[in-house]
């Protein structure tokens, strides 16, 4: 994995390059005190070797979502490399490890999984021009801002967006990437995500249809759809690892019925089917995606995909806000997934996803923050209180319980990355968990039910986020980049992409 190591060196030098003399004519004793002394933050690497343990005990409450979802009181997890060993009380779980972390004051719950973004678009929240339309109206307004993209802005922007969800509580992401100008490519995503030390599923996106053909978008910023079946085919080959416990699976992901051709699609399906990776794009996200699909296909979003082959455990659609009865019952009947994505619903005015529905259906059903252009974050576990809050408005008090939305966030979300090595925390499942304090006062008063809490309430950010065995948040700081750093480039990137 590379760059799994954090470099001081390289984020001191970024911060004071004039030392740049000074400590490459240091001896390596010399260079190494001086950097212990000067770096704001002493950032230790905390991957774990393979026979690594690592205890967590005293947990107020650990929430597992296992079959039996048990809530444990005085909780401890014992982890030995990146996997989960034991789970349990104290009577249940050894004592004794090469490190120990005691979560007295502390809830644990399984990382959350978020299941559709677009992180390139931290780079232009609350573009003006963006912020009062609809969906194609905001997309319209955007298009030639996303023109200017470039590769180094791409990376900066993941990082940004990983940074944020991590410390929400995020342990596995996808991320729908389908614009690609001036030599962008996904792997600059997937090299921000290794840095990070994210579980990463990168979605190849593309858009093939421009303004010319009918589509949405301008002509310059679509691609051959030869040349997107080859790049895809090219990441799956480079980059996919299918076995458990993986930190990177691509996805083919071609971005919506009104921006691709139908061809493009079967041959996606047929490419993602030939080489056992899963398929993700939009669908049925709001009234005119409906009428769009209509007026081209003379078929409902959910009969397009399904005359395409778009159905399937391998296949998980983003939003379906207004998925009708049939879709229901397919996407049930095959095993499809929704990715569900309050936030942008709302502040797109698209309407509300009937994920109450969609559960009784027996669907599966994750949630997503979506891309920072339309959420304007990527606050995970406020996206779980949202997904909550909105299906009440908009089908009763007891539409979704606390619980429901916390499982949406981390079972759900499992189920549509189509995994079983994440989502709960048990023993032989993979090491990715969150750690939120207690002592907050925007909790203090809700200790009778922390779990609810959790999602009623505002936690805040986490205090641990472990991935993989390996913690990346630790006392509420980001352990794998220099946060400041990141900011700083963010901004600057923002300014120059929307000033022009």
């Amino acid at each position: 994995m590379k760059n799994d190591k954090p470099d001081p060196l390289r984020r001191l030098l970024i911060k004071a390059p004039m030392l740049a003399p000074l400590l490459t004519t240091l001896p390596a004793s010399a260079k190494e005190k001086m950097l212990s002394q000067m770096t704001e933050t002493k950032i230790v690497s905390s991957i774990p070797a393979s026979g690594h343990t690592l205890l967590l005990k005293n947990a107020d409450v650990v929430v597992t979502m296992d079959e039996q979802r048990r809530e444990i009181k005085r909780g401890c997890i014992y982890i030995k490399g990146n996997v989960i060993v034991a789970v349990g009380t104290e009577a249940d779980v050894p004592q004794t490890a090469d490190r120990i972390i005691d979560l007295k004051g502390h809830i644990v719950i399984p990382g959350l999984i978020n299941t559709h973004h677009h992180m390139y678009q931290t780079l232009t929240r609350v573009v003006p021009d963006a912020q009062n339309g609809e969906l194609f109206k905001w997309l319209s307004a955007l298009y030639p801002i996303w023109e200017r993209l470039t590769p180094e802005m791409m990376k900066v922007a993941t990082k940004t967006a990983m940074t944020e969800l991590m410390l929400s509580g995020c342990t596995t992401s996808s991320d729908h990437q389908y614009v690609y100008p001036n030599g962008i490519k996904l792997d600059h995503s997937i090299e921000a995500a290794q840095e990070m030390g994210m579980r990463f599923h990168a979605c190849r996106g593309s858009m093939s249809v421009g303004r010319k053909q009918g589509g949405l978008p301008p002509d310059s910023i679509v691609e051959d759809e030869k040349t997107i079946l080859a790049d895809t085919q090219r990441v799956i080959e480079t980059y996919h690892d299918a076995s458990d416990g993986s930190m990177l699976r691509i996805v083919v992901a071609p971005c919506s019925p009104f921006s691709v051709s139908e061809q493009l699609m079967r041959d996606s399906a047929k490419l993602a089917r030939e080489y056992g990776v899963s398929l993700h794009t939009h669908l049925a996200e709001n009234i005119s995606d409906i009428e769009y699909s209509k007026k081209k296909f003379n078929k409902t979003p959910a009969q397009y995909v399904e005359d395409l082959e778009w159905v399937g455990h391998d296949v998980w659609h983003a939003h379906c806000v207004k998925l009708d009865d049939y879709g229901m019952k397919l996407f049930a009947r095959t095993g499809t997934g929704v990715a569900h994505c309050p936030c942008s619903n709302m502040r797109l005015g698209s309407g509300i996803a009937p994920v109450r529905h969609m559960l009784d259906a027996g669907m599966h059903v994750g949630l997503g923050v979506d891309g920072s252009a339309s959420n304007d974050s990527s606050d995970m576990i406020g996206e779980v209180r949202q997904a909550l809050l909105l299906q009440r408005v908009g089908f009763g008090p007891d539409a979704l319980t606390a619980r429901e939305a916390l499982e949406i966030a981390t079972l759900g979300g499992a189920k549509n990355l189509n995994r079983n090595d994440i989502g709960a925390l048990a023993p032989g499942m993979m090491a990715d968990l969150a750690v939120f304090r207690l002592d907050k006062i925007s909790l203090a008063g809700a200790n009778h039910d922390p779990v609810a809490a959790l999602v009623f309430c505002n936690p805040g950010e986490v205090a641990y986020n472990i991935i993989n065995g390996r913690v990346v948040v630790e006392n509420g700081k980001v352990t794998t980049v220099d946060v400041p750093v990141i900011i700083e480039q963010q901004n600057r990137f923002a300014h120059q992409l929307i000033m022009g």
